[in-house]
């Protein structure tokens, strides 16, 4: 098996091997999640643990049914209500859940670095879903399971990460993965929301919306993250969508049949038209909604494999 990770923290130290295995484990989930009966058992006698110190609805609800198909045992924890709030070290809730011996740990958190310091403490398998500006490994996953199944290839393509690329971890691990996998990656928005040392991965950095969106096979929108923002980074929501947001003239200037991504959710008007969103023969911002959910189910199925070995292997060691 490609896949050898003891956690999944990131797409950086992923080799293009073993995110095709995710992805083509993926793809037999998504044929499993469309059938009746929609339940599996890799993950029966495990318990899964949610730790979402940020608030985050489709995330987490698409990690509990995909730990919930496998037969895993799940708990959300309200991080926003817990003893972080009354002043326990992130080293002490790893120690805390240590002694409830769980077997996967999802985490979201608003600071970089620290759901590496969690996995780095706990005896589990430790999932990112997301750490401040850092990563969001699950999420570039699902794009590329989209784009996969949509263009029928993950390799040679060319494509355009549009918007606040600076606040956005969703963009850092896209960037990551689709070089990985030999596609052209270009990123468009306006200077104030491009980070700094942008050019050193390798990707094209466009301020001109139509030149970054021309021929380009795939059109991926970002959020405006306001709540990551402390300063004026936009004159305004208007002159953004003006410049900025994707509407039907501006994405012309892409092939006829790219495609056009977000990960939601998404600012009618601001990043994305409606009409554009929900475009049936354009718009694939439902399947990847679809693709997250086969995704994670793949994701934990394949660490909790190498955990198992792993208990195996320490418990012969000791006899």
């Amino acid at each position: 098996m490609s896949f050898t990770q003891s956690h999944l923290l990131g797409i950086e130290p992923l080799h293009p091997a073993g995110i095709t295995t995710i992805l083509d484990l993926a793809d037999q989930y998504v044929d499993l999640n469309r059938q009746a009966n929609k339940h599996a058992d890799a993950l029966a006698g495990l318990t899964q643990i949610n730790m979402f110190f940020e608030n985050s609805t489709r995330t987490q609800a698409s990690f509990e049914l995909a730990g919930k198909r496998l037969g895993a045992d799940v708990m959300n924890m309200a991080m926003q209500a817990s003893s972080i709030k009354k002043g326990e070290t992130l080293i002490d809730t790893a120690l805390t859940l240590n002694a409830m011996h769980p077997d996967l740990l999802v985490v979201r958190h608003p600071h970089s670095g620290a759901v590496d310091l969690l996995a780095q403490k706990v005896n589990c398998a430790v999932l990112n879903a997301g750490d401040g500006r850092h990563e969001h490994p699950t999420q570039a996953l699902l794009d590329a399971l989209t784009i996969r199944r949509a263009k029928g290839r993950l390799h040679r393509l060319s494509i355009a990460i549009c918007g606040d690329i600076a606040h956005s971890r969703v963009a850092r691990s896209n960037i990551i993965l689709l070089g990985k996998m030999e596609n052209r990656v270009r990123l468009v928005g306006p200077p104030t929301l491009m980070p700094s040392g942008i050019s050193e991965f390798g990707v094209e950095v466009f301020d001109d919306m139509r030149e970054g969106l021309r021929d380009v096979d795939v059109v991926m929108m970002l959020r405006l993250q306001r709540e990551r923002m402390d300063g004026g980074f936009i004159p305004s929501e208007r002159e953004y969508f003006h410049r900025f947001g994707l509407d039907a003239e501006k994405l012309s200037h892409a092939k006829a049949d790219a495609i056009v991504m977000h990960p939601g959710p998404m600012n009618r008007g601001v990043e994305i038209d409606g009409t554009i969103a929900d475009d049936i023969n354009r718009s694939v911002i439902q399947e990847q909604v679809e693709m997250g959910v086969a995704v994670r189910m793949a994701a934990m199925d394949l660490l909790a494999r190498n955990l198992r070995a792993r208990r195996a292997a320490e418990k012969e060691v000791t006899v």
